[in-house]
C-alpha cells in the first residue's frame, strides 16, 4: 500500500474518468474520485473502502475545488496523478447559444480545469513530484460546426497546459495533454446542453448527422490501459492522442493545416515580422 499511487480524478462517475478510476483501483492504487453527483461511485467505493474516496464537487466552484483538493491530499498524505477530466458538451451553432449557456460551458470545461490545476500545484510542488493529465480532445486543434464551443474550451486548455508544462518542469512535475477520440462516454447524452435550433441551420444539421452517423464509439474502458501506461513512463509526452482512428484523423487535420500555410506562403511573406 505504501508504494501505491494516489489519484485525484474529476468527472470520475462516467466515461474516461470512471474507466481510469476502475483501472487505477485494479492496479492497487488509491483514488479520490470527484463529481457533482457521486452516487454512481457508491458500489465501487463499497468494494474498495480503503482505496476509493467519493468526493462531491462542482469544478466550476473555485472555493469548493480548493477545499476538495486539500481534503484529498490530507486523506492519503499526497497526490501522485491528477486527471483533469470533468467536462460537458454545448451542442449547437454559435448564433444559437445563449450567454448563460456559453459561460456555464466554459466555467466547467475551461475554468473548472484551471481551478483544479491551481489547487493541486502547491501540493505537487511541495512534494517535488506529480503527474498532471489534462484531458482535452482530438478536436482541440480545430473546430467543427455545432461543437465549436467544446473545441474552443479544449483548445484553450491545450494551449494553457503547454505553457504550464514549462512552468512546472523545474519542480519535477510533468504535464501531459491527453487527446481522446470519440469514445462512448455519455458526453453527447447526459453530458450535453443543446441550443434552441434555428431553422436556417437545418440543412447543415442534416449534413452533420449524415457525416457522424449513429456509432457512439468504443467503450472508454478500452482507453484506460493507455492512460495507465502513460503514467508509468519516466518521460511522458506533452501530448498523446488516444485512439487509433483518432490518430489518423488528427494527422490528416495537421497535414491539411500545413498544406494551407504553404499554399498562402507568398501572401504571408509580403508582411514583415
Amino acid at each position: 500500500m505504501a508504494d501505491s499511487r494516489v489519484w485525484f480524478v474529476t468527472g470520475a462517475t462516467r466515461g474516461l474518468g470512471r474507466a481510469v478510476t476502475e483501472a487505477a483501483l485494479a492496479a492497487g492504487d488509491r483514488v479520490v474520485g470527484a463529481a457533482r453527483d457521486v452516487d454512481p461511485l457508491a458500489e465501487l467505493a463499497a468494494r474498495h473502502p480503503d482505496r476509493l474516496v467519493a468526493l462531491p464537487l462542482d469544478v466550476a466552484d473555485r472555493a469548493a475545488v480548493t477545499e476538495a483538493v486539500d481534503r484529498a491530499a490530507e486523506t492519503y498524505g499526497r497526490l501522485d496523478v491528477v486527471l483533469n477530466n470533468a467536462g460537458g458538451m454545448l451542442l449547437g451553432m454559435l448564433e444559437e447559444a445563449t450567454e448563460e449557456q456559453i459561460r456555464q460551458h466554459f466555467d466547467v470545461n475551461f475554468f473548472g480545469a484551471v481551478w483544479v490545476t491551481q489547487a493541486v500545484i502547491p501540493h505537487l510542488r511541495a512534494q517535488g513530484s506529480g503527474r498532471l493529465l489534462q484531458v482535452t480532445s482530438m478536436g482541440s486543434g480545430g473546430g467543427v460546426a455545432s461543437v465549436g464551443f467544446y473545441a474552443a474550451g479544449k483548445a484553450a486548455l491545450d494551449a494553457l497546459s503547454q505553457s504550464l508544462a514549462m512552468e512546472l518542469a523545474p519542480f519535477g512535475i510533468t504535464v501531459s495533454i491527453v487527446q481522446p477520440g470519440g469514445y462512448d462516454t455519455g458526453l453527447y447524452t447526459t453530458g450535453t446542453t443543446t441550443t434552441e435550433p434555428q431553422p436556417a441551420y437545418a440543412p447543415l444539421r442534416a449534413k452533420l448527422a449524415e457525416l457522424w452517423g449513429d456509432d457512439a464509439g468504443p467503450p472508454p474502458e478500452t482507453a484506460a490501459p493507455v492512460i495507465m501506461k502513460l503514467v508509468d513512463l519516466p518521460e511522458p509526452p506533452l501530448r498523446l492522442i488516444v485512439g487509433s482512428n483518432s490518430y489518423d484523423i488528427v494527422r490528416q487535420m495537421e497535414q491539411a493545416r500545413v498544406d494551407e500555410y504553404r499554399a498562402w506562403e507568398d501572401l504571408s511573406r509580403q508582411a514583415p515580422g
